[in-house]
């Protein structure tokens, strides 16, 4: 309210004094001057120069209108020049109340997410956190990336991460958990190190775009590394080779999440298509659950003709062109899979290619 007051201001001080002006050299001109002499006049004259008269005034009629636009033109120049000063000052006294509310917000803050990194992979880590109610506070060295944080309501403390001083001021003493999401390598490793010194129960879940780097991460003190670069191409791989798993699943992210959740519980998932010679062709889903040990679990039956029949029931019978989507326990892939390929010859799991 207060900016807008300032620019309202000002733009009323400039309406005043452009028509004073104009009024001016009007005034003279009709006096008998010459255009050129009449905004020399009203130039000199406004703005207080004070060089001398150009012509003469000795009309009285002329004195009061010269005296005229003296008071009213130095007024407005003044109103005008007084507004632009509020505006700077205002905004300055603004910054300076903000990063005091933020300073006292992040001091009153505990049990929160330091985001070390601002960009593509730190907004969209930010978004996912705010729609989860999760507490945070974003570090950047970039102020104009934060400013749109800042806006929407998130803590932020501009700084270099590696810099004890900026975690400290982002209360790392505090937090549960801190993610490194810089472009650098390097930058993460530092800031493990940092982190890692300054609070050593704290969670730290690091970026790193190699294996050579998830080591070196590891070691520094993190606790999760994540390589996205990694992530994409098995994302690719799973498109290309598990096409129908990728249409059940459906969300991106929630499929590689499933795998990696999947893998850490000794569990994969496999997509299997029978051809004519299959022995699988004409098995029921019974069947097929029951080959091993009996830990397969048919997922979805994706049909020939491009019918998905989720969680399908024990009766169904498995035709030649279809494909099963299996869960499974991992010592229990090579039982089905050797009994898919027993007359196919090769069949696909997670892009690797086993052959009876």
């Amino acid at each position: 309210m207060s900016g807008s007051s300032s620019i309202h201001k000002m733009r009323l001080g400039m309406f005043v004094l452009v028509g004073t002006s104009v009024s001016a050299v009007i005034g003279y001109t009709l006096a008998g001057w010459s255009v050129l002499d009449a905004v020399y006049m009203v130039a000199i004259t406004i703005f207080g120069v004070g060089y001398g008269e150009v012509r003469p005034i000795v009309d009285p009629g002329l004195k009061v209108f010269t005296l005229l636009v003296v008071v009213t033109g130095c007024s407005s120049g003044i109103y005008v020049l007084g507004g632009f000063v509020q505006m700077i000052a205002e905004g300055e006294i603004q910054r300076a109340l903000g990063a005091r509310r933020m300073s006292r917000g992040i001091e009153q803050t505990s049990q929160h997410a330091i985001i070390c990194g601002y960009g593509r992979v730190g907004q969209t880590l930010v978004t996912e956190l705010r729609t989860s109610g999760i507490p945070m506070v974003v570090v950047d060295r970039n102020a104009d990336r934060l400013a749109e944080a800042e806006r929407d309501g998130v803590f932020v403390v501009v700084g270099d991460a590696t810099d004890e001083v900026v975690l400290k001021r982002a209360g790392i003493e505090r937090a549960s958990v801190l993610a490194t999401v810089l472009n650098g390598d390097a930058q993460n490793v530092f800031v493990t190190l940092t982190a890692r010194d300054l609070n050593e129960s704290i969670q730290i879940i690091a970026r790193g775009e190699s294996v050579a780097t998830e080591r070196k991460l590891l070691r520094s003190g993190a606790d999760r590394v994540v390589l996205p670069t990694m992530i994409g191409a098995t994302k690719i791989a799973n498109l290309i080779s598990c096409p129908s798993v990728e249409t059940l699943v459906g969300d991106a992210g929630a499929f590689a999440r499933m795998n990696q959740d999947l893998e850490a519980f000794g569990l994969g998932m496999l997509e299997i298509p029978i051809n004519a010679k299959s022995a699988l062709a004409g098995a029921t889903i019974k069947d097929i659950e029951l080959t091993g040990d009996g830990g397969n679990v048919v997922v979805a039956l994706c049909r020939d003709h491009g019918e998905v029949l989720r969680n399908p029931k024990h009766s169904d019978v498995v035709s030649a062109g279809d494909r099963l989507i299996i869960l499974s326990h991992k010592e229990d892939l090579p039982a089905v899979t050797r009994k898919a390929a027993q007359e196919s010859g090769t069949m696909v799991y997670r892009g690797t290619k086993y052959t009876s």
